[in-house]
C-alpha cells in the first residue's frame, strides 16, 4: 500500500522558515517525480514545486521561487520543502504527492498528473 506522510509543519512568524518533509513507502519512488501542493482557507489547491526522480531537475511556482527549495533523499524515500521568508499569503496545508511519469512542466503542475496523495500538514504564518 503506498503511503504518503507529511511532517514538520506548524506555526511560524513571518520572514520565518521551516522545512516540511514527506515520508514515503509502499513502492520504490526513486523513480517517481514528487510535487508539493498547498491549499489556503477557502481557496483551490495549488502547485507549489515539483523534482524529478533523479533530483536533477526542479519547478515551482513563480509566487514561491528564490524561497522555496525542493530536494529529495532517495534513500530514505523523503522529499523535502525547504521554505523561508516566509509571509501569512503562505498558510495552507501542504500536501506531497508522486507520479510515475515523465517530467514535464505542463504536466507536473496538474494535480491530475499525480498518482497518490498524502494527508497534509499545516503550515501557518503569523504577521
Amino acid at each position: 500500500q503506498v503511503q504518503l506522510v507529511e511532517s514538520g509543519g506548524g506555526l511560524v512568524q513571518a520572514g520565518g522558515s521551516l522545512r516540511l518533509s514527506c515520508a514515503a513507502s509502499g513502492r520504490t519512488f526513486s523513480r517517481d517525480a514528487m510535487g508539493w501542493f498547498r491549499q489556503a482557507p477557502g481557496k483551490e489547491r495549488e502547485f507549489v514545486a515539483a523534482i524529478s526522480w533523479s533530483g536533477g531537475y526542479t519547478y515551482y511556482a513563480d509566487s514561491v521561487k528564490g524561497r522555496f527549495t525542493i530536494s529529495r533523499d532517495n534513500a530514505k524515500n523523503t522529499v523535502y520543502l525547504q521554505t523561508t521568508s516566509l509571509k501569512p499569503e503562505n498558510t495552507a496545508f501542504y500536501y506531497c504527492a508522486t507520479r510515475r511519469g515523465p517530467f514535464y512542466s505542463d504536466s507536473i503542475i496538474r494535480q491530475t498528473a499525480y498518482d497518490y496523495w498524502g494527508q497534509g500538514t499545516q503550515l501557518t504564518v503569523s504577521s
